[in-house]
């Protein structure tokens, strides 16, 4: 008998949600024409991502050997053991659930015990560092191919993802397009003015971690600081790099004009960007693979209309057009960014070309509604008549 009603959809990430998890939340409390049931071992932030229902996985009390014998010695990502399947299993058949949605890629290859012998078609979306770290050895990959092989759609946030996806031995028929969706409603067009008293604000958001550059933002904004003395520079995120970043601020002689404010509040992004003049995100390929898919804060800060500095990295030229909606520089490249920034500085045109040109493109590839609409028409084709 076919299937009545909106589909019930089990979504899967092992901690919901970390803070710099926004854009799983936006997609997941957006859906409206399926029933998102969250499936996770930790619940964290609940204050800042409310949402319900979430069901709590059983986790294996032998999890520990799991990092000795996998990671360690058999230098293979982990996997689930048949406790935390059966958890899995049993929460999706009480939430009646038809399909079941996998965030983030090596998730994917966790739940490999579950999807050898999966119920209901399973969809595993990838998001950037899911597609590059920790797969180098022949058993990893062959993991992959296990998986690729068992999901019935696999999804990827950036055209240079898919392609890698591809390279790992997914079949190209399997892979769509999600992109991270932008609130557009939340991150409207601001049109800026030149600064009074040539006091620019430049800012960059994310987590405070090596892809992400900051090493080349605070080099080229010390640049452009000796020319433009009363610019500031705003650092909103956190992590491991935070103390190394400030020792740099201060042998640059800037840690009187960088702030850090930690991770903020959406409606307090809003504010900064609106109170901005540049945004940079030059980020990098570590040593170990990691990169982007498409930076989320990036997005939004071209959604206002910021002028932004990026690098030719990843999926980043899929949402930067040169010259047109942005910037683009090679990476780890300080000295272009630095001599960019004192081209926008002096070109109030280029600035609001790129301003406007930006803000299109948003619209166009990454609006949040029309991005939810695509996800959910992936879950509905799939539902099992």
């Amino acid at each position: 008998m076919p299937a009545t009603g909106p589909p019930r959809v089990g979504i899967f990430c092992p901690t919901f949600l970390k803070r710099e998890m926004l854009h799983v939340y936006r997609q997941v409390a957006g859906l409206k024409q399926v029933v998102p049931v969250v499936l996770t071992f930790k619940r964290e932030n609940a204050d800042r991502f409310p949402f319900s229902p979430v069901r709590l996985l059983d986790r294996s009390s032998l999890r520990w050997l799991r990092r000795i014998i996998d990671v360690q010695i058999r230098d293979i990502p982990p996997q689930a053991y048949a406790d935390e399947v059966r958890s899995l299993r049993l929460k999706l058949a009480a939430d009646r659930c038809e399909l079941l949605h996998i965030y983030f890629g090596n998730n994917g290859l966790f739940w490999l015990p579950f999807l050898r012998r999966r119920q209901l078609p399973v969809v595993v979306s990838f998001h950037g560092a899911d597609v590059h770290v920790n797969v180098h050895s022949k058993a990893a990959k062959r993991m992959f191919r296990t998986m690729f092989a068992s999901c019935a759609l696999v999804l990827s946030r950036s055209g240079s993802l898919a392609s890698s996806l591809q390279e790992l031995g997914c079949p190209s028929e399997k892979i769509r397009i999600q992109r991270a969706g932008i609130p557009l409603d939340t991150f409207g067009y601001v049109e800026r003015e030149q600064p009074p008293d040539d006091a620019w604000h430049l800012v960059q958001a994310g987590r405070l971690i090596e892809k992400k550059g900051l090493e080349s933002t605070f080099k080229a904004f010390a640049s452009f600081a000796v020319q433009h003395p009363k610019s500031t520079l705003t650092i909103a995120g956190d992590g491991p790099l935070r103390s190394a970043l400030e020792n740099l601020a201060t042998s640059l002689g800037i840690a009187d004009r960088v702030q850090f404010t930690g991770f903020i509040r959406q409606s307090d992004l809003q504010t900064l960007y609106r109170a901005s003049h540049i945004f940079l995100h030059p980020s990098v390929q570590t040593k170990e693979g990691d990169r982007e898919g498409i930076p989320n804060s990036l997005l939004e800060a071209m959604a206002t209309g910021l002028p932004c500095i990026a690098t030719r990295h990843a999926g980043i030229p899929e949402a930067i057009t040169h010259m047109e909606s942005g910037i683009l520089v090679d990476e780890s490249d300080s000295v272009s960014i630095a001599e960019w920034l004192q081209r926008l500085a002096g070109d109030r045109v280029l600035r609001t070309v790129i301003g406007k040109k930006s803000a299109e493109a948003i619209r166009e590839k990454f609006d949040l509604a029309t991005q939810i609409d695509k996800l959910e028409r992936i879950y509905l084709s799939l539902r099992k008549h």
